[in-house]
């Protein structure tokens, strides 16, 4: 009897089971692979799915953050409605209310101290129309020049350099579907098998079809493991390696002299700083063997296509800006950029790390990668808008300066979105007392994060599930992200956020936006004849193509698959070498007596960023609970260092504890920590507030510290 009764009770469930298929795609790293949730709803539960969707880029891979994304989007902790800080507590307050005190608080500020003492902080998670009407927002709305993001602290060396170098920056300047035919490739500072796992089989594919790989890392990575061979560089000594490289390069007349004579500036003097320098001083400053170097580099020049990949291991430097300009002045002296299987990319660690520092989010930028203080472009930019030139404010400052102003008392109200600076930036504890500072602080987001604790007011965000818009991903694809997911309580868009805060200020006649897809028809428009122009693309085609590789200026332009085959975007059409020193500008810390090793940070495969999201996701959590510390075997002798026990790491910011692992995969003198747990694990506790004085990028990978065992 009890049988027949399971048997008709699984019958019925089976009948009154529903199925929703969302298509979306994944909010974490810039391969932004297309996929599908699942949901299966019964009467008396609902169970979720995540699977691969076929695309250009990913080709219908997914990874373990991608399988499991949903968990965070749908966990309950996700913030339901808004929330006002009342003596020291977050209470629930309606949408109202949210937005006529942040009216009266913001205008208040700036009828007291002016309008340039608000300040907005974006996000290289969101949309290219939110990133696009958050620049707008910060100009038009409020008035203010102090607008940055967090993508300067991720991609900003590599932009500039190539910005610097090329004229201007995408990605990657091939498709990636040439990784596969090249015939020789140096990844450097780059860990693609944890940061960027659906990308892995273009790699793959390269050393199967006899591809030589030079990798270069401080650790072995799973990375390094595919390499031919691998140059374990001393951390900071990446743009001194780049140097040995291009000496033996040029001694040895592996050049492109005809390449060099038509289409590059500045050889010459590359090449007499060159003549310079001895390469044993190299190897004894980097590490590396000059006869790894010579090796390197011979192959390199030797082969008739090749490319050269960095990410933030050479980029988050203090000198990680002039860094990736001598990697790209290897390109140069080789000839090999602009033509098949040969090129740069930069491996872009956020979603939208690309589009987001496209449209005007940066401090100096407006849409389609114009300059702020370029006045044909101001004008431009005012005419779409609707507003005089003389009304747009010119460039503030990067994004840890803005928080160095607020601690000094000359930007006092901020409107964060969907960043989590607290442990994203070095010298937490400084960012904490920054921000404490603030007459008032709103942040939006989906959780109560590290950042979000301090504010005055929180608005709850919508998640990648319900919000669609246009993604542009590592190679410089713009696609279309579709999202139909209902929306979570009371959360709202980020871009309608911002059009309903406009309004309050007095300022919703620019924008009066109904969809994304009209914010989209307004950036085309803003971008037309821009380096990145987008004004050929439309969600039409985006949905019919499956993504467009910008620039694309008009709806019969296939996109550029291929960057600099002609002319480089500098006006004369050429490309600028540089000398770089030895000596980088910034000094770096070195390892004394008090502090007696290098620490260097990164990332593992189960988490995002600041880990806000991978944390609420119990099956990614599960598999990395907690950060640690990785140690060599004989350091860890050195110092009484067990292996799993706590740690003590310390340098002249602050201390954290975290859990030893041994391995013989790093340099003895140097530690490593991820960077995705915060509190007392925020490894951001440790590093110097000195900045790239190009593109001031924080020097996250190089610092000195000291171990001791916890009793």
């Amino acid at each position: 009897m009890t049988e027949m009764l399971l048997r008709y009770f699984r019958k019925k469930q089976k009948e009154t089971q529903t199925e929703k298929i969302y298509d979306t795609q994944c909010p974490f790293c810039s391969m932004q692979c297309k996929m599908q949730l699942i949901e299966q709803s019964t009467v008396t539960r609902k169970r979720y799915q995540t699977i691969a969707k076929d695309n250009p880029t990913s080709e219908g891979r997914i990874c373990i953050k991608g399988l499991h994304a949903h968990q965070h989007a749908i966990h309950g902790d996700r913030i339901k409605h808004p929330l006002l800080k009342v003596n020291g507590e977050f209470q629930k307050i309606s949408w109202e209310e949210a937005i006529q005190l942040i009216k009266e608080k913001f205008t208040e500020i700036q009828s007291l101290h002016g309008n340039d003492t608000l300040s907005v902080y974006g996000s290289a998670t969101i949309t290219n129309e939110e990133a696009y009407l958050l620049g707008k927002f910060a100009r038009v709305a409020l008035k203010t020049r102090y607008i940055d993001y967090n993508g300067r602290l991720c991609m900003s060396s590599a932009a500039s350099a190539a910005t610097q170098t090329f004229g201007m920056d995408r990605g990657f300047t091939n498709s990636i579907q040439e990784i596969p035919q090249t015939r020789c490739m140096i990844l450097a500072g780059t860990n693609i098998a944890e940061c960027q796992p659906t990308i892995m089989p273009y790699f793959e594919r390269a050393k199967e079809n006899g591809c030589f790989i030079i990798a270069i890392d401080p650790r072995e990575t799973a990375t390094t493991k595919l390499a031919d061979l691998h140059l374990k560089v001393k951390p900071g000594m990446d743009a001194a390696l780049a140097n040995g490289l291009l000496k033996v390069i040029i001694e040895e007349e592996l050049i492109d002299q005809s390449f060099l004579e038509r289409r590059v500036d500045g050889f010459s003097e590359v090449k007499e700083y060159i003549a310079s320098i001895d390469l044993e001083e190299i190897a004894e400053l980097t590490g590396v063997p000059s006869e790894k170097i010579v090796k390197a580099a011979t192959v390199f020049g030797k082969e008739e296509s090749g490319m050269i990949f960095t990410a933030r291991g050479v980029e988050q430097q203090t000198d990680g800006s002039i860094a990736v300009r001598n990697f790209l002045n290897i390109l140069l002296a080789t000839g090999k950029i602009g033509k098949p299987f040969s090129g740069f990319g930069a491996v872009t660690g956020q979603g939208n790390g690309q589009g987001a520092r496209e449209h005007g989010q940066k401090a100096d930028q407006l849409p389609g990668y114009r300059s702020i203080e370029n006045q044909e472009h101001r004008r431009y930019i005012a005419d779409v808008w609707g507003i005089g030139k003389e009304d747009l404010p010119h460039k503030g400052v990067s994004a840890f300066e803005m928080i160095e102003k607020m601690d000094e008392g000359e930007i006092k109200g901020l409107f964060l979105m969907c960043s989590n600076p607290v442990v994203s930036n070095p010298s937490a504890a400084f960012v904490k007392q920054a921000l404490k500072k603030l007459d008032f602080f709103v942040a939006v987001d989906l959780f109560v994060s590290e950042t979000a604790r301090l504010a005055d007011l929180i608005l709850p965000a919508t998640s990648y599930l319900e919000t669609p818009g246009t993604m542009t991903n590592v190679e410089g694809r713009v696609t279309l992200r579709e999202a139909s997911f209902p929306l979570w309580g009371e959360a709202k868009h980020d871009w309608k956020i911002l059009c309903e805060v406009a309004k309050a200020l007095g300022k919703g006649d620019y924008f009066s936006f109904d969809s994304p897809e009209e914010i989209f028809e307004e950036l085309r428009e803003a971008t037309r004849g821009g380096l990145a122009d987008y004004s050929g693309i439309t969600y039409d085609r985006l949905r019919q193509e499956e993504g467009i590789l910008w620039p694309c200026p008009d709806e019969d332009h296939p996109g550029t698959i291929r960057l600099f085959e002609h002319q480089f975007a500098h006006l004369n059409g050429k490309a600028k070498m540089i000398a770089v020193s030895n000596k980088p500008e910034v000094e770096k810390e070195k390892p004394t007596e008090d502090f007696p090793l290098y620490l260097t940070t990164g990332r593992v495969m189960s988490h995002y960023l600041t880990g806000v999201q991978t944390r609420k996701s119990p099956t990614l959590a599960a598999r990395e609970f907690e950060s640690y510390m990785e140690i060599h075997p004989a350091t860890a002798e050195k110092y009484q260092i067990k292996d799993q026990t706590l740690v003590k790491i310390e340098s002249e910011r602050g201390s954290i504890v975290v859990r030893s692992k041994r391995s013989e995969a790093i340099r003895k003198d140097t530690v490593f920590v991820p960077f995705h747990w915060a509190d007392s694990q925020n490894v951001n506790q440790l590093i110097s507030k000195k900045l790239d004085p190009t593109c001031k990028m924080p020097g996250f990978k190089v610092s000195a510290v000291k171990i001791s065992p916890v009793e």
